[in-house]
This record gives structure tokens, C-alpha cells and sequence, in this order.
């Protein structure tokens, strides 16, 4: 009978050593740093606020506008680069190339859109002929990674 008791307290004694020696390697392994050392800096500032994101500068806004502007990359914007998008956009309304501006060239786009909306060419749009007058904006794009992982949905990965 003594064999037992002294088998007994050999696994007692296996385990409690085994236990001590699991938790010395479990702090050993999963100590964490010290902190480091503060700064006469970080104990003036109030630690509750975010620090701001960098926004971008009027000068470098500015900066980016002219380089749009400045067409020959020459350093200076002359008056005909100024004004280059503005003769574009007149050009496009003036469809008879007169250098003049009629009412009718600049209604065109709207006499057109309302002859393609008269379906029943009674001169008048009833509601719901001027439904589809509705201007159709285009939606900003959405967030890619749907996609994506439909896609890695749809090869099995």
C-alpha cells in the first residue's frame, strides 16, 4: 500500500513543479517594456486631446492652382492661359462659330431635352414627361473592398 501513497505523491510533486515551471516561462515570455521615459514636453501638454492632421497650406493650395493654370510650365500664367478654360466652355455653346452667344446656342442642350421629353408634342410636359428631364448626377464612388471580397468569395480562397 505504501507504493501507492508514495506514487501518489511523486505525480503530486511532478505536477506542482510542472505548474511553477509553466508560469515562470509564461511571465518570462510575455513580460511587457517599461514605460518610456516622459519628457518635460509631454507634461505640459494636456494628454486628453488628439493631436491635429496635417492640413494642407493656402500657399501649397495656391501653389497647386497656378501649376493647373500655368499650361507651358513657363513660371507665369499669361492672360490667354487664364482664360483658356472660358473661351473652351464658349466654344462648346457657340455652335455656329460667329463669335456671338444667341439664346438659342446657349438653350440648345435644354430646347433639346425638352423636344426628347414632349412625347406627346403638345408644346407642355405633364408630370410625367418632366420626370424624365431629371438630371442624372453621377454617384461617387464606393468603398472597392466589397468587390474585392467577392471576389475572393467567388475563387474559393
Amino acid at each position: 500500500m505504501w507504493r501507492y501513497w508514495v506514487g501518489a505523491a511523486a505525480a503530486l510533486l511532478l505536477v506542482v513543479g510542472g505548474v511553477f515551471y509553466w508560469r515562470s516561462t509564461a511571465s518570462a515570455k510575455h513580460s511587457l517594456p517599461s514605460a518610456p521615459a516622459a519628457t518635460q514636453a509631454a507634461a505640459t501638454d494636456d494628454t486628453d486631446t488628439l493631436p491635429s492632421p496635417p492640413e494642407a497650406s493656402d500657399k501649397t493650395r495656391e501653389e497647386k492652382r497656378f501649376a493647373r493654370a500655368d499650361h507651358d510650365k513657363n513660371g507665369a500664367v499669361s492672360r490667354d492661359e487664364y482664360l483658356m478654360a472660358r473661351h473652351r466652355n464658349f466654344a462648346k455653346l457657340d455652335v455656329n462659330n460667329d463669335g456671338k452667344l444667341s439664346f438659342d446656342e446657349y438653350a440648345v442642350k435644354a430646347e433639346e431635352k425638352f423636344a426628347t421629353a414632349d412625347a406627346d408634342h403638345s408644346g407642355s410636359l405633364n408630370p410625367t414627361e418632366f420626370a424624365t428631364t431629371k438630371v442624372e448626377r453621377k454617384s461617387k464612388p464606393g468603398c472597392s473592398c466589397r468587390k474585392q471580397d467577392s471576389q475572393k468569395g467567388d475563387d474559393g480562397e
